[in-house]
């Protein structure tokens, strides 16, 4: 395998083994998505990343292929290799087995117990060690594996598509198609990112959505429904589908299909009440321990109000098709809302014309944590 740029820097095969690293988003669960290259005489090597937790790690991949070529080499990988034994040996083991001459990588391990040690153990070794690069690039493909890490809880996006007067459904509940095809395919790119898709059991009753990724490209997060005390249509894609066994319905203790939905092997988890709805900070927290690193909620308005009210939503991802549908409309955020002068405030990381419509992805200013 040979690859040769015209200007060859850390940078640039920082950017190639996060393009690698980016094939694992959506697979790794609980363990992050990284990306590794060796180079050696100004071209690749050997290059892996990790496909899912219990396999190899990145660096594994990457020295494999290269073969008795890492002698003597360099190695890019997104975050520092790890250090510790766990499902696997640690990566520093076999990087210096293999005579690697260099490592580069792009952020430090989020973990406080295991930041900076490969870097120790690596020098060392007589290991050149050069870091951080691409920095913000590498953090931000982590973040939900930091967010698990360090808050003990998923990382948190809403998507919402809406008209340019903010409603995700006209007056009739009619919601299919806000948006046109280009968005919809970048949905799609969203679902297969994440480990868990949720929804309010409204959207359930009036949109019959399988909440799968299309293509799903090995991909099959769970189907997150949160149920209140009303009841579910039992014919729903998400209960009947060859998915169903990834459905999960979050109910408070008196739900009253309980029993109908387990006998169907459907999995019901109780949540505590909070407000007189279900804690959404429970529903996160029980979502963190099996394991899910990015839930993204795909609505509706309640849900998505409730989400925001835990000051724990960490992105917006929100859809404008060029339309309007007026005030008998359903609102994207529902409820009374906030005072402006403790409005939660955002700022915005990227717009996107999508075909006629147009993405805006924001994160708040500041998170301001409640009970």
């Amino acid at each position: 395998m040979t690859h040769k740029p015209e200007t060859l820097t850390d940078a640039y095969w920082m950017q190639h083994a996060l393009e690698l690293a980016a094939k694992g988003e959506g697979l790794t669960r609980p363990n992050p998505p990284v990306g590794a290259v060796v180079v050696r005489d100004g071209a690749i090597v050997g290059e892996g990343f990790h496909p899912r937790a219990g396999q190899p790690h990145a660096e594994i991949f990457a020295l494999q292929e290269a073969g008795k070529a890492a002698c003597g080499a360099t190695l890019y990988v997104t975050l520092e290799p790890c250090s510790t034994h766990g499902r696997t040996p640690p990566c520093t083991e076999a990087i210096i087995t293999a005579g690697v001459r260099r490592v580069v990588y792009g952020c430090v391990d989020p973990n406080p117990r295991h930041a900076g040690r490969a870097d120790r153990i690596l020098r060392r070794g007589g290991i050149e060690v050069t870091r951080p690069v691409l920095e913000d690039a590498c953090r931000t493909i982590i973040r939900p594996f930091a967010t698990r890490m360090l808050e003990k809880r998923p990382f948190l996006t809403i998507k919402l598509a809406c008209s340019l007067d903010g409603r995700i459904a006209d007056r009739q509940g009619r919601s299919k198609w806000i948006t046109g095809k280009a968005a919809r395919g970048a949905v799609q790119e969203l679902r297969r990112a994440v480990d868990a898709i949720m929804v309010g059991a409204e959207t359930v009753r009036r949109d019959d959505p399988s909440l799968l990724p299309r293509p799903a490209l090995g991909r099959m997060p769970w189907r997150v429904i949160v149920a209140g005390r009303n009841r579910l249509p039992l014919q729903a894609k998400v209960f009947r589908d060859q998915a169903a066994n990834r459905t999960i319905v979050m109910v408070p203790v008196d739900f009253p299909q309980r029993d109908q939905l387990m006998a169907r092997g459907i999995e019901c988890v109780t949540i505590p009440m909070s407000a007189g709805h279900l804690s959404m900070k429970a529903v996160l927290r029980e979502l963190a321990r099996r394991g899910c690193l990015h839930v993204c909620c795909e609505g509706g308005g309640v849900l998505a109000q409730s989400l925001l009210k835990t000051g724990w939503v960490d992105q917006l991802w929100m859809m404008y098709a060029p339309m309007l549908l007026g005030d008998a409309a359903t609102p994207a955020i529902a409820g009374s809302g906030w005072q402006l002068n403790r409005a939660p405030s955002y700022t915005i990381r990227h717009i996107e014309p999508l075909g006629q419509d147009v993405l805006l992805v924001a994160e708040p200013q500041s998170k301001r944590r409640k009970g």
